[in-house]
């Protein structure tokens, strides 16, 4: 690992970053490849952060790089029952944006899900034209399951998304080809 990312880890939101959060959401670059363009207010973020402490179907995390809050990690539609999830997240930070940042975020989803929450299998859906997130999963693992044509309207038009996902299989093998050092998950 570079001397960019000495430590990574996730853990749990803290009271007094909920503005940066918000910020961080309404972030034209940040939003730009997300599904919506909330207006929040510091209010919205409170009660969202409680939500998050109780809500047995997602995971929320502050990704920190080198001990800076950077972006946000998001585990969600965590099912049981099916044993699969999805997950998504944003380095708002663009000093410590890189490929091998990213890279390294997805496998530790992919072992947070298969080793932690014991699922089978972790979807991504990534906007079509956003190519290079798109390659990153495949690179990681992943791939690609499918299209959504005209999913999303944003900015008056609709948008298509990829759809990508990798089993706990796929996973185990493809984990013996990497090498990485691990991300530290501090659960709340």
């Amino acid at each position: 690992m570079n001397s960019k990312l000495e430590k990574v880890v996730w853990r749990p939101v803290r009271e007094d970053e909920l503005e940066l959060v918000m910020n961080w959401r309404m972030s034209p670059e940040i939003t730009q490849y997300m599904y919506t363009d909330p207006v929040l207010t510091l209010e919205g973020q409170k009660k969202w952060l409680e939500t998050t402490k109780t809500d047995p179907t997602s995971k929320t995390f502050m990704i920190e790089v080198n001990e800076i809050p950077a972006g946000i990690m998001s585990i969600n539609d965590i099912d049981q029952r099916n044993k699969r999830c999805s997950s998504g997240y944003y380095v708002a930070v663009k000093e410590v944006r890189s490929l091998e940042l990213a890279m390294l975020l997805e496998w530790t989803v992919y072992d947070y899900a298969f080793e932690h929450l014991k699922l089978h299998k972790v979807i991504a859906e990534v906007f079509s034209e956003n190519k290079a997130v798109v390659r990153i999963h495949q690179m990681c693992g992943s791939v690609v399951e499918g299209e959504f044509i005209d999913h999303i309207y944003k900015y008056g038009k609709f948008f298509n998304i990829t759809s990508l996902a990798i089993t706990a299989e796929k996973w185990k093998e493809e984990k013996q080809k990497r090498t990485y050092k691990k991300v530290e998950i501090i659960e709340a």
